[in-house]
């Protein structure tokens, strides 16, 4: 697998840009292509990893942004490329398993974090999550492959999640720091590369108390204006 060239490869496991200009007949969310070229400048610049091309780290990787793209941005999972739309389940920490309509429907954030003290899924839409998210990390939500564990049917692999906190999260003020997840994830794949499962696996109070740190602005200002 690590000898074929890019090009040869199926194209839900090509660089993401790569998928969205096969865009024919895809029902974008927004009604046009996403656009990363604001936020792929701070992947390019702050990634710690340059995986080569055609090897299964980069195509793990690729594979996962595609999912992550289209999961974002197609409202119709059934023009999904990345996964077996019919078989698709996807969990998170060993619980609830979701359907890749699901996923469509309430949104990879909601979905990942769940209830807890700073985050409520339950009080959160598919675009009300991805808007809190954006307004925190103005420059993206970076993601990327760290190691492949194990190949396939089942690629193990460790990622970072990172941003720069610099837009408020809910009423609490940025801190501009780096803020960052790691985890490990288990991708069950077919012979041609699409994901059935996703079992993902990562401590997510941490970073979802940093978020928080900062203090309320709008509370401060109303004791200052009292």
């Amino acid at each position: 697998m690590s000898n074929e060239k890019t090009t040869e490869l199926p194209l839900w496991v090509q660089d993401r840009d790569t998928v969205i200009a096969h865009d024919q007949d895809v029902e974008w969310r927004e009604g046009t292509r996403p656009d990363y070229s604001y936020t792929n400048q701070f992947l390019h610049q702050e990634s710690k990893f340059q995986h080569p091309e055609g090897s299964l780290e980069a195509i793990a990787q690729n594979l996962v942004r595609t999912f992550e793209m289209e999961a974002s941005n197609k409202s119709n999972p059934q023009q999904w490329l990345s996964i077996v739309t019919d078989k698709f389940k996807m969990s998170s920490n060993g619980g609830q398993q979701y359907t890749a309509q699901d996923v469509a429907e309430q949104g990879t954030y909601n979905l990942f974090i769940g209830e807890s003290a700073e985050y409520s899924s339950k009080a959160e839409t598919f675009e009300s999550s991805f808007q809190l998210f954006h307004n925190a990390f103005q420059n993206g939500f970076l993601w990327e492959l760290t190691e492949v564990v194990s190949g396939p049917p089942n690629v193990t692999f460790k990622w970072r999640h990172w941003g720069t906190f610099n837009g408020s999260y809910k009423d609490y003020a940025p801190t501009g720091e780096t803020i960052e997840i790691v985890g490990v994830s288990i991708a069950r794949v077919t012979d041609d590369l699409k994901i059935e499962s996703l079992e993902h696996y990562f401590d997510n109070n941490t970073f979802l108390q940093k978020l928080t740190a900062g203090g309320c602005p709008f509370h401060s200002a109303n004791q200052n204006n009292q």
